[in-house]
């Protein structure tokens, strides 16, 4: 039996970049060759692309780490170090990524090979060679490579469908599927036997045209708010243009027709997006069966006098004797060409033009103090100078305290009450501070 997952929090973290080379020329007849150090290759970064052969996230349940590649070391000889080649993470057509900590969507993959970087590698550093001036011509100065990215999140799968059935459970929605297209979901006389959302390709009687109609799991009331399965499914809706509201109008279970069809209204409704805006075909199914004539009439009664100002298509159909199937094929597809796509994300801001931007202040550093009396500095800024510092050559290091001058730090050390001899913390690199 094949398994249908559709959410996944993985971490992602892209590839360092390679550190720069300090080096000298040393040939024969070559006097004062100068500096020759290499700049480190660029790291990988990791790329999520769209594989339409993916139905599932089901590669990701075991498989939740993804690491780039990290950048070659510069070498001697003025050679650079080679880039690393990116990591591509293949996730099926639907995927919403979202960072796990802010919920904010990085990118909603739906179309064919789409691809998006969600972790860049980091840059290589340089080497000695780009350290170079007339007042100092042989430098003892390289860059460690800088960090890739990293971050945990969140991959959501909401199904690419143009049609969703919607319904209780044994209404007749998987029949229909099957009647309609290739797809084979199971069926039985019990409840959830659809326990995954089923897709199928349509073919639109007389055209050469087609649409994609999705089996979700039956709705039960409370749905909404996690009853039964319709919960992990209703989000599966969210795509879809039109909506066919399936209804077993033979009342085999001894329900009330209507009843059943205000009921799921109400779970579509209390779920987000409008889902109840969206246009509907009633689906009036199992007509062959007796009373199915009796109760089709009493629920037009029903929902002519609770909606009489709106306009609700209702087709009569048997799914299982395929009555009735080539006009609600043809309606579904005169609705799907009059209806625009429907925004997946409402809290998305349109940004209006001529908009005039001012850059924000960032802070580069902060300073705190420990309990044991140390000053700890911090700060995105900061730290990347840090990691990128190579402090196995003195003139990276005096460097390295010349950017923390330039920065302010020093004063700031000062007002805060630093004197000479405490101790500062960078990360975990510990120096006495001098006034």
């Amino acid at each position: 039996m094949s398994m249908f997952l559709d959410y996944a929090k993985v971490f992602v973290k892209a590839g360092k970049g390679g550190d720069g080379m300090v080096a000298f020329r040393r040939e024969k007849y070559v006097p004062d060759g100068g500096p020759a150090g290499g700049d480190g290759g660029n790291g990988g970064s990791v790329i999520f692309r769209v594989d339409e052969g993916l139905r599932t996230l089901m590669d990701f349940r075991y498989n939740r780490i993804f690491k780039g590649k990290n950048g070659e070391n510069g070498m001697s000889k003025s050679m650079f170090g080679k880039g690393a080649k990116d990591t591509y993470v293949n996730v099926p057509a639907g995927t919403i990524v979202r960072n796990a900590q802010t919920n904010a969507v990085i990118a909603d993959m739906t179309e064919k090979n789409q691809e998006v970087v969600i972790a860049k590698g980091g840059r290589g550093g340089r080497g000695n060679k780009r350290f170079a001036t007339h007042k100092n011509p042989a430098p003892e100065v390289a860059e460690n490579g800088e960090s890739g990215e990293e971050l945990e999140v969140i991959l959501e799968l909401k199904v690419l469908a143009d049609v969703g059935l919607v319904g209780f459970p044994s209404v007749g929605k998987s029949t229909l599927l099957s009647v309609v297209s290739s797809a084979k979901p199971k069926i039985a006389e019990y409840h959830f036997t659809t326990i995954v959302p089923n897709l199928g390709m349509v073919s639109v009687p007389h055209t050469s045209e087609q649409f994609v109609m999705a089996d979700l799991p039956g709705l039960i009331e409370g749905a909404s708010s996690g009853v039964g399965l319709g919960i992990q499914f209703l989000k599966h809706i969210e795509r879809t243009r039109v909506i066919l509201h399936v209804i077993d109008m033979a009342s085999i279970e001894g329900r009330d027709p209507f009843d059943d069809y205000e009921k799921i209204n109400h779970e579509l409704s209390t779920y987000q997006l409008r889902l109840l805006e969206r246009p509907t075909i009633i689906v009036a199914n199992k007509m062959d069966m007796p009373q199915a004539q009796e109760n089709l009439i009493v629920f037009k009664q029903k929902l002519n006098e609770i909606y009489s100002d709106k306009q609700i298509d209702i087709v009569e159909i048997s799914a299982w004797q395929s009555k009735g199937v080539e006009e609600l094929l043809l309606k579904t597809y005169s609705l799907l060409e009059e209806t625009d796509p429907f925004p997946l994300f409402e809290d998305e801001v349109v940004l209006e033009e001529n908009i005039v931007y001012t850059l924000e202040q960032e802070q580069p550093f902060t300073i705190t103090r420990d309990d044991d009396a140390i000053w700890v500095l911090s700060g995105e800024k900061l730290e990347k100078l840090f990691d990128m510092t190579n402090f196995s050559h003195d003139e990276s290091i005096m460097r390295f305290a010349r950017q923390l001058r330039s920065m302010g730090i020093d004063e700031a050390l000062r007002e805060k009450g630093a004197v000479s001899g405490d101790t500062v913390r960078i990360k975990s690199f510990e120096f006495e501070f001098v006034d």
